[in-house]
């Protein structure tokens, strides 16, 4: 066995190799090129191990690579401090203004999707005669429906949108992971037949109240006393250390209360990110500061999806399940459409929400790490290889193809809203 020291050398040595590679001969945007090559990487050495079956490449990686628990990496670790980097760059004000479309994508578009999601795929799996019972069809729906907020937010660093668009897509990926993940915990609870109290209408409403009103009030709280304690002083070392135990105290705080821990970074990071440098943080401090969580959300990022392109190599996926795996792309592609409409039919007395956008939302909605670590999660079932295929096939799909040609759908469905960034959406 190695040790954890052995095996961030690794990590970190892999992700500057192809990172460099990536740089100097494909040239694809930084992150989705980590992944190809991850991805790349992994299938040579299966291929390899076919070829060479007495060398034991593939078994020697794939024991390193077990000792990551990919769920506890991005869900107790990785996320929190890339979500508070997200927050702090987000305008609080300019989100303030977009509060409605995004309220109504994050909440009724993944509630949409999902429904849409798990129905479609249930149906799916009976006419491939690779039956899902729709229980935890409906669990598929609830983990691939949420947009990845650090697959959007890495994705949108290379696409030039019109700014209120721009809040809104990042709004809502910091947003509905919170609506998602509540979701799924409690379809997984009905889909393995426990805690029926919990699947109830006023079960369902506590645990919503309860996880995402209690993450968002402890990150407001915790993200105020980091910025009086910063307002208090003018050291940046203190400083800074001060936002890194903001990020790893709250979200350490929220699991121990049973409150969403996304949504406290992310609320803790919008009021830190917008009151702290009007007159809590020197413009040397600001420097220190925005340069350590930039540092940190690429190395972060780096690494997270070099991990989505190796653990091809510990999945499991049956042979069975490829076809539904297949039928899983354009199955969420069109409930992302189906989430990114409806609303627009519903509320377009608004006039927050615009049909010129829809194709362009509809091709933004990237998954990423969150939804594999989800699926990992899930508990053993017959499903659950099903499951992790349809996830893994889903996530690949929205961010080498959808990641890589967004420039191009922003450029030929926003044409109209460039020269007016202003303009409402």
């Amino acid at each position: 066995m190695i040790s954890i020291f052995d095996l961030a050398a690794l990590l970190l040595t892999l992700s500057a190799l192809f990172g460099w590679l990536n740089h100097r001969f494909l040239r694809l945007p930084h992150t989705i090129g980590l992944l190809v090559m991850g991805l790349a990487a992994s299938l040579a050495l299966i291929a390899l191990d076919l070829a060479f079956p007495d060398q034991h490449l593939y078994e020697d990686l794939t024991r390193v690579l077990r000792q990551v628990d990919f769920t506890d990496v991005v869900m107790n670790g990785m996320l929190a401090f890339l979500l508070f980097a997200g927050a702090m760059s987000l305008d609080l004000r300019s989100l303030r203004d977009r509060a409605w479309p995004v309220a109504t994508l994050a909440l009724l578009g993944t509630l949409i999707s999902t429904g849409l999601v798990g129905g479609a795929f249930w149906a799916a799996s009976q006419a491939i005669d690779h039956p899902i019972p729709l229980p935890w069809a409906l669990v598929f729906g609830a983990l691939i429906s949420p947009t990845d907020p650090v697959a959007v937010l890495a994705t949108l660093k290379n696409v030039k949108v019109p700014e209120a668009l721009e809040i809104e897509m990042q709004g809502e990926a910091l947003f509905n992971d919170g609506v998602g993940i509540v979701l799924f915990t409690v379809l997984v609870t009905f889909a393995a037949g426990t805690g029926a109290e919990a699947t109830s209408v006023g079960g369902v409403a506590k645990l919503l109240l309860h996880e995402a009103g209690g993450g968002l009030a402890l990150g407001v709280a915790t993200g105020y006393l980091a910025y009086r304690a910063m307002r208090a002083i003018d050291d940046f070392p203190v400083e800074v250390l001060i936002t890194l135990a903001l990020v790893a105290g709250t979200y350490a705080l929220a699991q121990k209360l049973g409150a969403s821990g996304p949504l406290a970074v992310v609320a803790a990071g919008l009021l830190v990110g917008d009151r702290a440098p009007r007159d809590a943080m020197s413009e040397r401090t600001q420097g220190y500061v925005s340069s350590l969580w930039t540092l940190i959300d690429e190395v972060l990022n780096s690494v997270l999806f070099l991990l989505i392109g190796l653990e091809v190599l510990v999945l499991r996926f049956a042979a069975s399940g490829l076809v539904l795996a297949a039928c899983a792309v354009p199955i969420v592609l069109l409930a992302r459409l189906a989430a990114v409409s409806m609303p627009l039919l519903v509320f377009r007395w608004g006039g927050h929400l615009s049909a010129r956008n829809v194709p362009f939302l509809t091709w933004a909605g990237v998954r990423g790490g969150i939804s594999v670590a989800l699926a990992l999660s899930v508990p053993e079932n017959a499903a659950k290889p099903a499951l992790l295929a349809a996830t893994y096939a889903v996530v690949l799909f929205t961010i080498v193809v959808q990641g890589s040609t967004l420039g191009m759908v922003a450029r030929r469905t926003l044409r109209e809203g460039r020269d007016d960034r202003s303009r409402p959406t």
